[in-house]
Parts: structure tokens; C-alpha cells; sequence
């Protein structure tokens, strides 16, 4: 496990259409990506009852996780439960593939079984549950691109359309009404791990477009 540098930006549709295109020029695309090139996430987000993942993040803790089950293109058949941490600005994803089943009784309450997994991060998200009160949040809905280069394992993301469930944890329900999370709809992602290739600083030099510590978990939680 390795923790990871992680940069975002605010960015505007023609920095989107000019980046996507330079970014399919010398970079990958994920091998998560439909024909389009993109794909969808829904991610259910956990906290408790201080909203304390939540609290930190606004008031920029500088050690701070966070728990989350997300699964894509709204395929309930593969499903990951997550785990994400942040040290001293470095950035730290685990995760664990779960079933259906296993997320419905998560949300169901029905946690024993967990205690008994072979699975790490499910055990550790059993203990957390019961001594920290977690209990599911908020939904957030976005569309993905991804592009992944080699060198310094570079994965850039640029994430559109990004809602929030309201105030339904409805995790399994592909007709979920949404809203958008206010005026912020395109998120660029750097992440990588020692170094970031100069052809890619390159390509990704926005001029004034300044890093941001834009949440989408924080932005859904203004409505809830």
C-alpha cells in the first residue's frame, strides 16, 4: 500500500474538450471505460452521527478517512466497499470486492457477519461501525473518464454531472432521483505517486486554474 499525491481542479468545458483531447493523445484510457470512454459511479457515503468524516474534511484535518460503497454503471452485481484515507496531503484508497447480499445487510443493519470476514477492510469497517456509529449518508451520482500513463502510475479523472441523492441511501435503486451538488459540474483529478511525468504536467498547466478541496461528499451533505 502506497499513499499517492492527489491534486484537483475546478475546470470549465472548453478546459474539459481541450484536455480530453490532449489527454487521448498520449494517455490510456481506463479499462473501466464503455465505448463512450466514460462510465458512471454511484458511491454511498458513511458517517456519523457528528458527521465527523464530514466535519473534518471541512474544517481540513490533516489526518482524516472515510468509508464508502461504490459500484459502477449502476451494475449491483460488483460492488467495492472502500476505505479512504489522507496523511499530511498523501492520499490512501483500500478496498474490498462485497456482494449484493453482503451491502444489503450493511444497510440492513445486519452486521455480524462482518466480524467474521476474511476480508481486512470489512472487518475494520465492522469495528468502526460499532464504535464510531457509522451509518449511511448521502448518494453521490457522477460520470467518469479516466486516462491512465505508466510512468510515476499517473491516473487522471475528469468527473461531470456530479449529484446527490438527497436524502435517500436507496443504494440499489437505478431510477434514484438526483440533484446537481450547486454550481461545481467538472472535477479534474491528478493523482500519482512519486512523480508526475513532465509530458503530463504539461498537458494538464491550466492557467488560472487554481487546486481546489472540493469533496463530493461534502457538497452532497449541503442537503442533508
Amino acid at each position: 500500500m502506497q499513499f499517492r499525491h492527489e491534486h484537483k481542479h475546478d475546470i470549465n468545458y472548453l478546459d474539459y474538450l481541450i484536455l480530453r483531447s490532449k489527454l487521448k493523445a498520449v494517455m490510456q484510457p481506463d479499462l473501466n471505460t464503455n465505448e463512450d470512454g466514460k462510465y458512471q459511479i454511484r458511491s454511498l457515503y458513511f458517517d456519523n452521527y457528528r458527521d465527523v468524516a464530514l466535519q473534518d474534511k471541512i474544517s481540513g484535518i490533516n489526518r482524516r478517512e472515510k468509508f464508502r460503497i461504490r459500484c459502477y454503471n449502476k451494475d449491483f452485481n460488483f460492488i467495492n466497499l472502500e476505505k479512504k484515507s489522507k496523511i499530511n496531503g498523501l492520499c490512501l484508497k483500500i478496498k474490498a470486492t462485497i456482494t449484493k447480499h453482503q451491502a444489503a445487510a450493511i444497510l440492513d443493519h445486519d452486521t455480524d457477519w462482518m466480524a467474521k470476514s476474511e476480508e481486512p477492510l470489512v472487518v475494520e469497517f465492522y469495528s468502526k461501525m460499532k464504535s464510531g456509529q457509522l451509518k449511511p449518508k448521502t448518494i453521490v451520482d457522477y460520470n467518469r473518464e479516466a486516462f491512465v500513463y505508466r510512468p510515476g502510475n499517473v491516473r487522471i479523472t475528469i468527473d461531470r454531472d456530479i449529484r446527490t441523492g438527497l436524502f435517500s441511501t436507496d443504494l440499489f435503486n437505478p431510477d434514484l432521483p438526483t440533484v446537481a451538488t450547486g454550481d461545481q459540474q467538472i472535477l479534474l483529478e491528478v493523482k500519482y505517486d512519486q512523480f508526475i511525468p513532465e509530458v503530463i504536467a504539461n498537458i494538464i498547466q491550466l492557467d488560472g486554474r487554481r487546486q481546489t478541496a472540493f469533496s463530493k461528499y461534502a457538497a452532497s451533505r449541503i442537503y442533508s
